[in-house]
Order: structure tokens, then sequence, then C-alpha cells
């Protein structure tokens, strides 16, 4: 597969509305992303031969440039986040953290928490499922935005169990 066959499938996928395309064949993999984070112009796409390792990501055009952080300052915030416990999504949907729009949220950055809580709701093909804590502690960190679809075993929130 040559350049401008990629580049004529990305805009394919660009104007099919898709979100996720994945093409895999004998000696290349490609997955084409659109619409992160609530724009529809953003077009990722990642294409490794198989038989190699795979390599950095180089960002595609109307991909921003990955920003450079200090080694230390990477060092100290995984190892300050290790001490906390990541609640994932147990399903594919969209989140919301709160019941309804006139309601106010389930919980908010420094609320406690206990085992069995309510902390979000994730609808999924027309169900509204209540994400319940599996643990008691206090929440430090909403790392989804509300409205925003999550994906199976992604971080919805980070609770320090102390």
């Amino acid at each position: 597969m040559d350049i401008k066959e990629i580049q004529s499938l990305i805009k394919f996928v660009a104007k099919s509305g898709a979100s996720e395309v994945k093409l895999e064949t004998d000696d290349i993999k490609i997955t084409i992303r659109t619409g992160s984070l609530g724009t529809n112009e953003t077009t990722y796409v990642q294409s490794l031969p198989m038989s190699q390792a795979p390599m950095a990501h180089m960002p595609m055009q109307g991909e921003p440039a990955p920003q450079a952080a200090p080694a230390a300052a990477a060092q100290d915030s995984a190892a300050e986040e290790d001490k906390y416990i990541t609640i994932k999504s147990p399903i594919i949907g969209t989140f919301y953290r709160k019941p309804s729009p006139d309601k106010p949220l389930f919980v908010e950055v420094g609320d406690t928490i206990s085992s069995g809580d309510v902390l979000c709701v994730i609808e999924a093909m027309k169900l509204f499922n209540d994400i319940e804590s599996e643990v008691s502690g206090k929440i430090v960190k909403v790392l989804v935005d509300d409205s925003s679809p999550v994906e199976f075993d992604q971080p919805l929130f980070l609770v320090d169990p102390s």
C-alpha cells in the first residue's frame, strides 16, 4: 500500500463519520482514528510493518506534536499516581458525571467515597449503567470529560485509599 492509497483512505474515513478504522494486511497494519476529543478534523494514523518491532509514533497531518516533558517531573507524577487506585470502565459507552443534566455531579474531586457509591453513569446501547466504587477513599482526579466516549478498561477516576 503506497502513501496515496493511505491518504485516500484517511479522506474516505473522515467523510464517512466513522470514529475508528483498522486495516491489517500481510505486511502492514493501519489504525485511523477521527473525531478525537470533540473535534471532527483530527486524524491519527499508525502504520507499522507487521514483521518489525513498534517504532515511536510520528505525528501525522492535523495531529498535535507531543509535548516534551522533563523526565524528573514524569517520574514524580508516576510515583505519586502509583499510590492511587485507578477505577476503570467496565464497559464501552458514553461517560456521564450526572444522573441527568439538571442534577448535581455524582462525585467531585475531593469527595470521600465508600464501596458501593455510584461514581458515574455509562450509557451503552440506550441503557444507563451505574458505575459503583469497589473501594473506599477520596477522589483525587477525574480522568474523563463529561459526555465523552469511553472504552473498556479505560481509567475513569483516581482514588486515594488512605
